[in-house]
């Protein structure tokens, strides 16, 4: 251990005096910067303990590494990224991208009070419910409506209120797992429902739910099965006729429509999800779905149906613990007030815009963007123009493939997995894919303001990732 070293390590003091650390401490934080300098200075101390040969305890080489440690103690963990995965409700990149209306609406709620539980007309307590509810009527057809944090919480709490205790008949073709381990069934005992299983994995007949039906079963559930198909030898009795089944019983029905969609994508040539409406205009009793998948607005778990079954619902005790705050539902309000014309929905909703935008419109963008990428990431990738297909994800339309264009790139100076590494370590970080040894930017998921960052972060990731590759040869 060389302790003269040790003597040249600059104290923190009189690196806080540098004028580097002077400017940082005009935009940042005291404490910040402070603790920035300080682990730099104990990393470099720590290197030097370990006897690393070549260790740099300049002033100029200790601040370059608080620098890097400063940016990434004030950098929100929780950060905006560029999506250029394809995959337009990712639910690791938060799903759907709020419309500008319902930005506009979120910021307005939060910069100070809100009416949320205050009925203006009178100056009484009100319902935050009241804000939306009527909307969702509008939309659905439904007669009543009510808004949970999420839609694992809205099918639990209606099988809590509905059918605890209670026998509740589902096809063995419907007793879905999605993201996090949510299983049918788990739900169906945390919530109290006695779980009975009709039918088999790929048929279920009516008569399997007639037989359930004269043993004594409470409630009958449907479960969209939005995230896997099964095709070939199957069979699901139609959902108008399930209802009149089970309510010449006295039987009530609830559907869990999983992503739910409030217009018909199929006239946009986009798989054959069940609309809202059409559950509810079946005579389905309760309807839940989520509102950060095809609706396109914040996370929720939205109940629509009969007012009688709604109204239990409201007065449930454990309603409070799954109830959602003012930003949620001012988000969702305006998202639905765009749902009035389906027309405008499609065109200002992102995630049916990104959804249903023209194949063609997605080339020119491509080809506008390789022309600029190419320009600007010389001898370290070759970048060329791909036809390619993107995905709804969120659990939505599992097997619809959506002709899409993207940027191919195939580097010369690392490896893909170097510059799809490198192309996260940019601000904004890009999120893409790799396919055949070439990384993929779909530019089906990309925002026009993108894509001067896309651009830019595209040549400094290339750079990144050629410096790295030489370092590790």
């Amino acid at each position: 251990m060389d302790l003269d070293r040790y003597r040249e390590l600059p104290a923190v003091h009189r690196l806080l005096m540098h004028p580097l650390t002077t400017e940082w401490l005009l935009h940042e934080a005291r404490s910040d910067v402070v603790a920035a300098v300080q682990a730099a200075v104990d990393q470099v101390r720590k290197q030097l303990a370990e006897d690393k040969g070549g260790v740099d305890v300049s002033e100029e080489a200790i601040l370059h590494l608080a620098r890097e440690l400063l940016t990434h103690r004030t950098r929100p963990n929780l950060q905006r990224v560029i999506n250029a995965t394809g995959t337009v409700l990712h639910t690791n990149l938060g799903r759907a991208p709020l419309a500008p209306e319902a930005l506009a609406a979120l910021m307005e709620a939060a910069k100070g009070y809100s009416n949320l539980e205050l009925d203006l007309k009178t100056g009484e307590r009100g319902h935050r419910y009241d804000h939306v509810e009527s909307l969702l009527c509008e939309l659905t057809g439904a007669e009543a409506a009510l808004v949970v944090n999420n839609n694992a919480a809205a099918v639990w709490l209606v099988l809590n209120e509905l059918a605890k205790d209670k026998r509740v008949a589902v096809s063995r073709g419907e007793l879905v797992e999605i993201g996090g381990s949510f299983r049918v069934s788990e739900v169906m005992r945390a919530s109290g429902a006695i779980l009975v299983e009709v039918g088999t994995t790929n048929k279920t007949h009516e008569r399997d739910y007639e037989r359930a039906l004269v043993e004594g079963v409470d409630l009958i559930m449907r479960v969209h099965t939005s995230n896997f198909r099964i095709v070939g030898f199957t069979y699901s009795p139609p959902l108008i006729a399930l209802v009149e089944l089970a309510h010449a019983h006295d039987v009530p029905v609830i559907e869990d429509l999983g992503s739910g969609s409030l217009v018909d994508l199929r006239s946009q040539g986009i798989g054959d999800e069940p609309s809202v409406r059409a559950s509810v205009m079946a005579g389905v009793d309760v309807v839940t779905f989520s509102g950060d998948k095809l609706l396109g607005a914040t996370q929720a778990g939205i109940i629509c149906g009969k007012k009688k079954w709604i109204d239990r619902l409201k007065r449930n005790q454990l309603l409070r613990a799954l109830r959602v705050d003012k930003l949620t539902l001012a988000a969702l309000e305006a998202t639905l007030k765009l749902y009035r014309d389906e027309a405008t929905a499609l065109v200002k909703v992102p995630t049916l815009h990104m959804l249903t935008v023209n194949a063609e419109e997605l080339r020119t963008v491509a080809e506008r963007l390789a022309r600029e990428v190419t320009l600007c990431i010389g001898g370290h990738a070759r970048c060329r123009v791909l036809e390619t297909v993107s995905k709804v994800g969120g659990g939505a339309l599992p097997t619809e493939e959506i002709a899409s264009f993207a940027l191919a790139l195939y580097p010369i100076s690392s490896t893909p997995k170097r510059l799809l590494a490198a192309l996260r370590e940019q601000s904004p970080p890009i999120i893409a894919r790799i396919a055949k040894d070439e990384v993929i930017l779909d530019v089906r998921t990309l925002f026009e303001w993108d894509f001067e960052e896309l651009v830019q972060g595209v040549r400094a990731a290339a750079d990144l990732a050629a410096t790295n590759e030489q370092v590790n040869e």
